[in-house]
């Protein structure tokens, strides 16, 4: 169980000097040809912007856009994909099998969206459980793919207990969730494999325009599955480079993972409010928080304010990004500019000839907040 903290001061930044020698095992090689398989499916954008390359003094910066992934605003269908169709399949010729499935899971909004539309695709049942103040468009959203939606009179935490509940008392349900617990780690883990294909994709995109590997990859966390297969990629070799500098980003109201690794074990923290709802999440999945601890170089917590500025500018650069997708630029900004920047940068072995990779998981449409501006 995770110790639970909500009285001390959220930390801001944290550092781990041996995170780049630490190794693990790769993601299934299937995924990536799964993924590919797919209808519709094609490479999400991997967009040079040298504005911010000078601005930061590093020497290319590229932002990989998650605005538009398999028809949905954000990069969560590639996990409910792949975990979806490993569950499915695990399920064929069982007696289990007979029948519709319902798949239930617990989102603040892109991973249910993207569970329910493949319930849909596949001729499945979805049920999907919304912390309080969830924005009405987005479960809306959720709905509108067929799927059952029930709100919570709590918070995430509270949700994802919810639907674990529902699950138990369910005949043919299964749980679709993107954290893990003891006891619940192989559907969290296939959700992770699925992530593989978006760095599949980055290294590919970066060796078509010669800039090599990347020396800084930022990551915006939630429970810390994306952070996951990050590490799992950088650090098991699957790039055929040397290892890049991984720095995960939070919302300084749901820092769970940075008061995590300050204190070199797994806590769940008091969630406030904030406009990145994607990453409010109190405790990290107990799936990732290996990963996380060895394999971070470091992890920094931002500002609602900070990922509105860095929206902004993206959108003013042509990517379309929500307060999640944007935080990755806001951290970097955090990290490597203002008061104690040259120890940061020292930290994550950056100099002006770097080459960073900003992870935008999601587009304005991701976003609620942002829905009665689009037309």
């Amino acid at each position: 169980m995770s110790e639970i903290l909500s009285s001390l001061p959220t930390p801001s930044w944290f550092a781990h000097p041996g995170a780049r020698t630490w190794t693990c095992p790769p993601a299934p090689a299937d995924v990536h040809g799964f993924h590919a398989a797919l209808p519709g499916y094609t490479p999400t954008p991997l967009t040079e912007l040298p504005s911010l390359a000078s601005e930061l003094n590093v020497g290319r910066v590229f932002v990989k856009d998650e605005s538009c992934r398999l028809g949905l605003p954000a990069f969560k269908a590639l996990g409910a994909s792949w975990a979806v169709h490993r569950t499915l399949a695990e399920r064929a010729g069982t007696q289990e099998a007979d029948g519709t499935v319902t798949l239930v899971t617990a989102t603040d909004g892109n991973h249910g969206r993207a569970v329910a539309r493949m319930a849909r695709l596949l001729g499945q049942r979805a049920h999907v459980f919304v912390p309080q103040g969830v924005h009405p468009a987005a479960a809306a959203a959720i709905a509108a793919e067929e799927a059952r939606v029930t709100e919570v009179a709590g918070n995430y935490d509270e949700a994802v207990r919810r639907a674990a509940t529902e699950v138990d008392a369910t005949p043919a349900a299964v749980l679709i969730q993107d954290t893990a617990w003891p006891g619940y780690e192989r559907i969290p883990g296939w959700i992770v494999e699925g992530y593989a294909t978006l760095f599949a994709e980055i290294d590919a995109q970066l060796a078509a325009v010669e800039a090599g590997s990347p020396d800084l990859v930022a990551i915006p966390v939630g429970v810390g599955s994306l952070a996951q297969a990050a590490v799992t990629h950088y650090r098991s070799g699957s790039d055929g480079a040397a290892p890049a500098a991984l720095l995960s980003v939070e919302p300084d109201s749901a820092a769970g993972v940075l008061t995590s690794l300050t204190h070199q074990a797994p806590v769940t923290v008091t969630t406030g409010e904030t406009t990145m709802a994607g990453l409010n999440c109190g405790t990290p999945s107990t799936l990732a928080w290996p990963y996380l601890r060895d394999g971070l170089d470091a992890a920094i917590a931002v500002t609602d304010a900070d990922s509105a500025r860095a929206a902004d500018d993206l959108a003013a650069l042509g990517v379309p990004s929500g307060p999640c997708g944007a935080a990755s630029l806001a951290g970097v900004r955090a990290a490597l500019t203002g008061d104690g920047a040259p120890t940061r940068r020292a930290a994550l072995s950056l100099g002006p000839a770097s080459t960073l990779v900003l992870l935008s998981t999601e587009g304005t449409a991701a976003n609620p907040q942002h829905l009665e501006n689009l037309s």
